[in-house]
């Protein structure tokens, strides 16, 4: 089956070297197949090849060595084009057996009820959360170039000039950013990722399923049905980030505006085009005095009012600029209304109706901004606006003192706020929720307050809120990150919604956000993936009871450490009841990219999630039997034990992840807006979860995504017979063992004992060997459950895509190796650094989930 990526990934390469050889000469190339070749021997187990690897690279001064890697990964950036732009072709869906996901869903669904999956249809709601990590290093430049690439191969695959000259610009461009890319630099790129791919995606999508729809209900989806939404923490997530203020929001969201303005004129022109019928009804034939045709005027003066909204908003002007959705819909209605009273259906179901889908899907500005807080922001806000009015320190204050003042607040007409000078950070605090109520509503997402831990943290925003005149209610979703933290959210939010008055301003929904990076790193993946689930399933019954619909926003990355993984086996893995109220997930970095960078991987990846809260509405997974939840909560104890007895309990351990790993250069490197640490002189508690686990994918020895989980399991294989009987019946604990497949796979001790032999001092090599002999006691109880001699051999495609990828990861790994050396003996040298940083993108490329 890999016989047509094997070819193209050929071709790619053939490519490259002649760019390569056009500035190096061919006997570059022929040095680089020598590497590729001694690294292909090196994973067939010859040690006389890596010591000869090593000893080359050792040698090796840095440009040379900087050449190397630039080959390595574009190499594996091109590699994935290749299987990306396969594995959505006619040609590879049918050569690995890829079913549509909707027919896949319709097979499964067998004699569903028409009311049934119309139900089902009306909770599904996808709404992708955009955000931007350091773990997406490629310039947005070579992002563009590479879909351009994709492009070519699925339209032109017999004629390669086109790609050769891309390869060719994608060569002589350096491929990492020289300048740390700031919060308005990410944002940006989110939008061009819908611009690019999800923009025609979503209409093509939507059409698919209005298909399926109509063959089982026999109804079309409503015409404001919007299935899927955009919203971004892109310039609007400040926990941690100095860098995102109220001011650079302002500016993030008129951006996103004036971009949407932008994709709407050319649509609207477009489809100008297109409707040059006369027959319509009366009201649109007197309306057309230019006489330039009934639909024609309809649009004119919605293209008008677009340039007009581009002019004032390329000045940061926003009075007089198209404010609502409405504005761009009501002459579409009209339009279609017509077409439909004349019978032109074709004309009123095609680019017409897909332009009222992207309104509705989109709004006007493409995206929802989010805003995210620290608690404790907030909480020192209050207390200097308390002192101000003599009321002394909030900060002080016990919960219940807190909770009684809040409540008191928000029914009290009288301005909070008083007129006296505020510290720099709490001003800030202040002018973000001022901002946020100069906007018009539809483009503003949720609130999200991070650390939240008691029923105060939430009163606070909404009195904050409140104390702006901020004129509708904008939604808030506390966020419980550690494992503590979710196993008292049931309590938090029961409490909190047991306020009258607090749960009369919800409007009958809430929504909660479960952090997935900070209880992993907090706990272990086992415990942490076990206290969401449970958090989850009374989360469920807490909202039930008071009849309070829940929407769940879940906080997952793109690595199995950060909640990870494939999307619809994290759908099927979720507790019964938790999607009735949609799914909101965050996607990050270059995940985004790897699920929807093409139009076509972005359908399929849409597809995919839509089928799988479809099945999941209409056949929930079964509730976990007492057995399974007795022997879970004993394993999620034991594994979060042994997690903790490394990472909090060895006083080394911290020593030993710095040198082992790439994370000391991280926070000098240009790879993104954020700080990785929340405090500058904080410990493993204070860095942040995705350079916590993106180091660790560096060395290939992926501690946060394994630990834990398979001497958990080597406990209790007494209970075999259950944990097989959990595996065959329980799609979460399915889900969680494939995902740890999927680890041990990626994993390499090998290579992480490379990375401990160079750089790490003798004392502390001991408990580098003993995380090493861990991971493989830990994958070989794994394959003993499953009943397999190596990870993932159920399932060739994956197997056989890393295998395609291994020879060209190692060289990346020992060009790493020495960059670190030489890097760590000469801080801040630019050519050892641009080194480093195009390793880690090459090895982050090959990985494909880094962080």
């Amino acid at each position: 089956m890999l016989d047509a990526i094997r070819n193209n990934v050929r071709v790619l390469g053939q490519l490259l070297g002649q760019t390569i050889a056009v500035e190096k000469g061919d006997e570059w190339v022929d040095k680089i197949e020598v590497i590729r070749h001694l690294s292909r021997d090196v994973t067939l187990s010859d040690e006389q090849a890596l010591e000869t690897l090593q000893g080359l690279f050792s040698k090796t001064n840095e440009q040379d060595l900087l050449v190397y890697a630039r080959a390595f990964s574009q190499f594996l950036n091109l590699s994935n084009i290749a299987e990306q732009q396969y594995t959505v072709s006619e040609q590879g869906l049918a050569e690995l057996d890829l079913a549509h996901p909707l027919a896949a869903l319709q097979q499964k669904l067998g004699d569903v009820s028409p009311e049934a999956f119309a139900k089902a249809l009306s909770k599904l709601h996808v709404e992708l959360v955009l955000t931007a990590h350091p773990t997406e290093v490629n310039r947005r430049t070579f992002i563009h170039k590479y879909h351009q690439i994709a492009l070519e191969l699925e339209e032109n695959p017999d004629d390669t000039s086109r790609i050769a000259e891309l390869i060719e610009q994608a060569w002589f461009t350096n491929e990492i950013r020289n300048e740390r890319p700031t919060p308005l630099d990410e944002s940006r790129w989110g939008l061009d990722v819908i611009a690019d791919s999800l923009w025609t995606a979503v209409p093509k999508f939507i059409r698919e399923l209005d298909d399926v729809a109509q063959q089982i209900t026999g109804q079309a989806l409503a015409l404001d049905y919007a299935p899927i939404t955009m919203a971004s923490w892109m310039a609007g997530d400040r926990d941690g980030n100095p860098f995102v203020t109220a001011t650079l929001s302002e500016q993030a969201l008129l951006n996103a505006r004036l971009r949407a303005a932008e994709l709407y004129l050319q649509d609207f022109t477009e489809l100008y085009l297109e409707l040059s019928m006369n027959n319509a009804n009366d009201a649109l034939l007197v309306a057309d005095v230019e006489h330039i045709g009934p639909y024609r005027h309809q649009l004119k003066q919605v293209i008008k009012s677009l340039k007009q909204t581009i002019s004032l908003l390329s000045d940061g002007i926003t009075q007089g600029t198209i404010e609502s959705k409405d504005e761009l819909l009501e002459p579409l209605y009209r339009c279609r209304e017509s077409l439909l009273a004349h019978g032109l259906s074709r004309s009123a179901n095609s680019s017409l109706l897909d332009l009222i889908r992207k309104v509705h899907c989109f709004g006007i500005s493409m995206v929802k901004l989010d805003i995210r807080q620290h608690s404790e922001r907030h909480n020192q806000a209050m207390a200097e606006i308390t002192q101000a009015l003599g009321l002394g320190d909030y900060e002080s204050w016990d919960e219940q003192t807190r909770v009684n003042f809040l409540i008191k607040e928000l029914n009290n007409s009288r301005p909070l706020i008083p007129d006296v000078e505020f510290s720099s950070d709490v001003q800030e605090v202040l002018d973000t929720y001022e901002m946020i109520a100069r906007q018009p509503k539809e483009m503003l997402g949720i609130y999200i307050i991070s650390m939240a831990s008691h029923v105060s943290d939430v009163l606070l925003v909404a009195l904050l809120q409140k104390a702006v005149g901020l004129s509708w209610r904008m939604p808030i979703a506390p966020l419980f990150e550690t494992l503590d933290d979710l196993n008292n959210a049931p309590k938090v939010m029961s409490s909190l919604l047991d306020i009258s008055d607090y749960r009369a301003r919800c409007d009958g929904k809430h929504y909660v956000m479960i952090g997935y990076s900070d209880s992993a790193k907090d706990a272990g993946v086992l415990a942490a993936t076990w206290g969401q689930y449970t958090a989850q399933e009374a989360l469920v019954e807490v909202f039930a009871e008071r009849d309070v619909e829940l929407k769940l926003f879940h906080g997952r990355g793109g690595t199995i450490g950060r909640g990870g993984g494939p999307a619809n086996a994290a759908i099927a893995s979720q507790p019964p009841g938790t999607l009735a109220g949609g799914l909101r997930v965050t996607e990050q970095g270059e995940t985004i990219r790897y699920k929807f960078g093409l139009p076509n991987l972005a359908v399929r990846s849409l597809h995919l999630y839509a089928s799988a809260i479809l099945s999941s509405l209409i056949l929930p997974p079964p509730k976990p039997k007492a057995s399974w939840r007795a022997l879970m909560e004993k394993m999620a104890q034991e594994s979060c034990q042994q997690y903790r007895s490394y990472v909090q309990d060895k006083t080394d351990f911290v020593r030993y992840f710095r040198q082992a790993t790439p994370e000391q250069e991280l926070s000098s490197l240009p790879l993104g807006s954020r700080p990785s640490k929340r405090r500058a002189d904080g410990g493993i508690e204070s860095l942040r979860a995705i350079p916590w686990i993106f180091a660790w994918s560096q060395n290939r020895l992926v501690v946060p995504s394994w630990l834990g989980l398979g001497q958990a399991l080597a406990n209790n294989l007494d209970n075999k017979a259950v944990m097989q009987e959990m595996l065959a019946q329980w799609p979460y604990f399915n889900s969680r063992i494939s995902l740890t497949e999927m680890v041990y796979l990626k994993s390499d001790p090998q290579v992480a004992a490379l990375y401990d032999e160079a750089l790490v001092e003798e004392g502390l090599k001991p408990l580098g060997d003993k995380l090493r002999s861990q991971l493989k006691e830990d994958e070989q109880t794994v394959l003993q459950l499953l009943g397999q001699r190596q990870a993932m051999e159920r399932d060739r495609w994956n197997l056989s895509s890393f295998e395609l990828r291994q020879p060209y990861l190692l060289p990346l790994h020992l060009m790493q190796i020495e960059a670190l050396k030489r890097l760590r003996a000469n801080p801040e040298h630019p050519v050892y650094e641009q080194l480093l940083m195009v390793t880690m993108a090459g090895i982050a490329t090959g990985m494909r989930n880094t962080g």
